[in-house]
C-alpha cells in the first residue's frame, strides 16, 4: 500500500477581476476510508484519479470511481467523497472560479447532469495536472497566465478524449444536443443584443417550453437564468474595469434596456446594487 501523502499549492497571483481564476492545485495519496464531506464549496473543484478506487456522492447519486476517472464539483453542491478501504485512491485536483468556468467546461464536453468523466489510462491528462502545479510553484510574474494555459490544454485533452474522432462524435450527437450547443453559443456571444428566449426557440425550431426543458437538462440552468448570469457577470466586469461608464451605459452594454430592472437583477444576484458594488471596488483600491 502506498504511503499517505498530501500536497497543495495556491496561485500566488490570482486576479480577482478575471472571469477564469485558477485558485490552487494539489494531489493526495489518501489513507483507507479517508472521507471528505458532505460539504459545500464556493468554487469548482476538478479531480482526476490516477490510482486506486473511491466513491463520489452528489445530488443523492453515488459513483464508484477508479483509475482514469474524473469527477467535477460545482459551486454550491452538497458533495462527499471517500477512499476505498482496500485500494485508497491517489488523485490530483484543480480549484477554479469565475463566470467562464461552466461555459468552458460545457464546450469541453462536460454536462451538469453527468459529473463523472471516464478517460481510462491517459498520461497526457495526468501530465497537464502536474504542469499546473509546476507553474504555480514557479511564483513568477507570468504564473497566472502559465497556469491558465495549462488549464486550457487540460480541457483540450478532455474534449479530445470525449469527442474524438470529431466527425464520428458529430454523427452520433443527437439533433437535440446540436441544438443545445447552438443555443449556448448564441447566448454566450449575443448576450449584449436585444433578444428573447422566444426568438432563440424559433431559430432552433422549438417552442419555448420545450427548449427550456431540454436546455436545463443539459446545462442545469434554464435559458433565461443562463443568459441573465452571463449578462450580470459581464456587467460586474464592466463596473470594475470601465469606471467611465455610467450604470445605464453598463446596463445597455450587457443587453438591458431598463437600467432600473438591471439594478434590481444585479442586486438580487450579487447582494449589492451596481453603484454600491462600484463604490466598494473603489474603496478597496490602493491609494
Amino acid at each position: 500500500m502506498q504511503k499517505e501523502s498530501y500536497y497543495v499549492i495556491s496561485n500566488p497571483s490570482v486576479q480577482e477581476k478575471d472571469d477564469l481564476q485558477i485558485l490552487f492545485s494539489g494531489y493526495s495519496q489518501t489513507k483507507p476510508g479517508h472521507a471528505i464531506g458532505p460539504r459545500v464549496l464556493d468554487y469548482y473543484l476538478i479531480h482526476y484519479v490516477e490510482a486506486g478506487r473511491g466513491t463520489f456522492s452528489v445530488h443523492g447519486d453515488s459513483y464508484t470511481l477508479s483509475k482514469g476517472d474524473c469527477f467535477i464539483i460545482e459551486p454550491e453542491q452538497l458533495v462527499g467523497y471517500a477512499a476505498d478501504l482496500d485500494e485508497p485512491w491517489f488523485y490530483r485536483w484543480i480549484a477554479c472560479r469565475g463566470s467562464k468556468v461552466m461555459p468552458i467546461l460545457i464546450s469541453a464536453g462536460y454536462s451538469a447532469g453527468n459529473p463523472v468523466i471516464s478517460f481510462g489510462e491517459n498520461k497526457t491528462i495526468s501530465r497537464q495536472f502536474k504542469n499546473i502545479i509546476e507553474a504555480l510553484q514557479k511564483k513568477r510574474t507570468s504564473v497566472n497566465l502559465e497556469a491558465l494555459g495549462h488549464f486550457y490544454l487540460l480541457l483540450a485533452q478532455f474534449q479530445e478524449a470525449l469527442f474524438l474522432p470529431n466527425h464520428v462524435y458529430l454523427e452520433k450527437m443527437s439533433e437535440q444536443e446540436r441544438k443545445i450547443k447552438q443555443a449556448i453559443h448564441y447566448l454566450t456571444t449575443q448576450y449584449s443584443e436585444a433578444m428573447s428566449i422566444e426568438m432563440l426557440a424559433d431559430n432552433l425550431g422549438y417552442n419555448r417550453a420545450y427548449l427550456s426543458q431540454i436546455f436545463k437538462q443539459y446545462t442545469g440552468l434554464s435559458p433565461v437564468t443562463f443568459l441573465l448570469q452571463i449578462r450580470l457577470n459581464k456587467a460586474k466586469l464592466l463596473l470594475r474595469e470601465r469606471k467611465e461608464l455610467t450604470v445605464a451605459q453598463v446596463a445597455s452594454s450587457v443587453g438591458f434596456e431598463d437600467p432600473l430592472h438591471f439594478s434590481k437583477q444585479f442586486k438580487k444576484l450579487h447582494g449589492v446594487s451596481p453603484n454600491e458594488y462600484r463604490k466598494m471596488i473603489i474603496r478597496m483600491e490602493p491609494t
